[in-house]
């Protein structure tokens, strides 16, 4: 297998970028932006320059108390993504095997192209209500296999993996020495004041990855990381060097301020999610028209459409009813779409009335031509 490096690229977080928005927007999988004056800082808690090291000391002290962790098994990253990619980089070479949950996330395997390695898959079957195949996984699990890769809560049905399955999956990786990468960003959506994390349950075999961005509406502070055995993480550290060197320390300092005011954060941001996912619910429930698993935390849902073709279906809620949902292609399931309801209460509603008015109208479109 060859890879043109020079042409890398996320077809997701491309589309993402330029075709994604909507007046009435269910594209997103994170909450809500949360304004800066919720962190109530003061100008005179920031500076533009601080000490350039590995990771700023107050937010690795901060990351590695919440998660119960020595902090030299904490690596600052720009957002989960590029936390992701330094899990990979620093536990594989190129040609090395990977596996991969299916569906996935397509920038995870992007990211996996471009460090030159071969993608193997199991399955998390929609009919299993997306859980892990663990007999699928051992099957396909070989002594190349380097890292074996999940996302929990999944991306794109919003599954929850619970622990029983998580060491499961390790005592599998174990028999042929792979790491386990769990990334962990949209667990934190359980809104948990001590979340428990799956690196505890192997801290030599385990990487996770996580970010403030999803859960509390926080993206732009871009603040990631990783948990990973002190080795790993320095290796991460020096890989780090090579594409961002420092940090933006602004960023570092609204992040510390962030952690700091996580418990009120959360309870704004769980307020709002447990009204959006109310009516969510009830509106796939009056649906004939969708097949659905309903996951019991998170923002996103991925129902299959019944009839029809998907992409159609998605340009049609885009040029009729200026509304966005993520169509399944980019999780190899072309015959459902991503959905969610991070945004606020009154947009998901005013969105939602434009969702069926879309399915209702593709609906008659499609009767039409089978009796035609």
């Amino acid at each position: 297998m060859t890879y043109d490096r020079s042409a890398a690229r996320s077809p997701y977080m491309e589309w993402a970028k330029l075709s994604s928005s909507a007046r009435f927007n269910l594209a997103t999988s994170g909450m809500v932006s949360l304004p800066l004056a919720a962190l109530d800082m003061k100008l005179e808690q920031l500076e533009i320059n601080g000490p350039d090291s590995y990771g700023h000391g107050p937010l690795l002290r901060a990351i590695a108390a919440r998660y119960e962790v020595p902090k030299r098994s904490v690596v600052s990253a720009i957002g989960t993504s590029m936390a992701n990619y330094l899990a990979l980089a620093a536990t594989t070479e190129p040609g090395d095997e990977i596996l991969v949950e299916h569906p996935a996330y397509e920038p995870m395997l992007s990211a996996a192209r471009y460090l030159g390695l071969s993608i193997a898959y199991f399955q998390r079957p929609a009919e299993q209500n997306f859980a892990i195949d663990l007999a699928d996984l051992e099957r396909r699990l070989t002594p190349c296999t380097r890292v074996i890769v999940i996302t929990n809560l999944h991306n794109p049905s919003g599954a929850f993996c619970p622990e029983s399955t998580l060491r499961e999956v390790a005592a599998l990786a174990r028999k042929v020495g792979a790491y386990v990468l769990v990334d962990e960003v949209y667990r934190e959506m359980l809104f948990e004041s001590r979340p428990q994390s799956a690196f505890h349950i192997d801290p030599e075999r385990f990487l996770i990855t996580n970010s403030l961005t999803k859960a509390y509406g926080l993206s732009g502070l871009r603040c990631g990381w990783v948990l990973a055995p002190p080795d790993v993480a320095e290796r991460m550290w020096h890989i780090n060097d090579v594409h961002g060197s420092t940090f933006v320390h602004p960023g570092e300092l609204l992040s510390v301020i962030a952690f700091e005011k996580l418990a009120q954060i959360s309870a704004r941001m769980q307020a709002l999610l447990n009204a959006n996912r109310k009516l969510l619910q009830e509106f796939l429930e009056s649906r004939h028209d969708l097949d659905y698993f309903w996951p019991e935390y998170g923002t996103i849902v991925f129902p299959r459409l019944r009839r029809g073709n998907v992409e159609d279906f998605c340009n049609l809620l885009r040029k009729d009813f200026e509304t966005s949902v993520v169509p399944g292609r980019f999780f190899d399931c072309p015959d459902r779409f991503r959905m969610g309801v991070g945004i606020q209460t009154e947009a998901v509603q005013e969105a939602l009335q434009q969702l069926a008015k879309g399915l209702n109208k593709f609906a008659a479109f499609e009767s039409l031509n089978v009796e035609t």
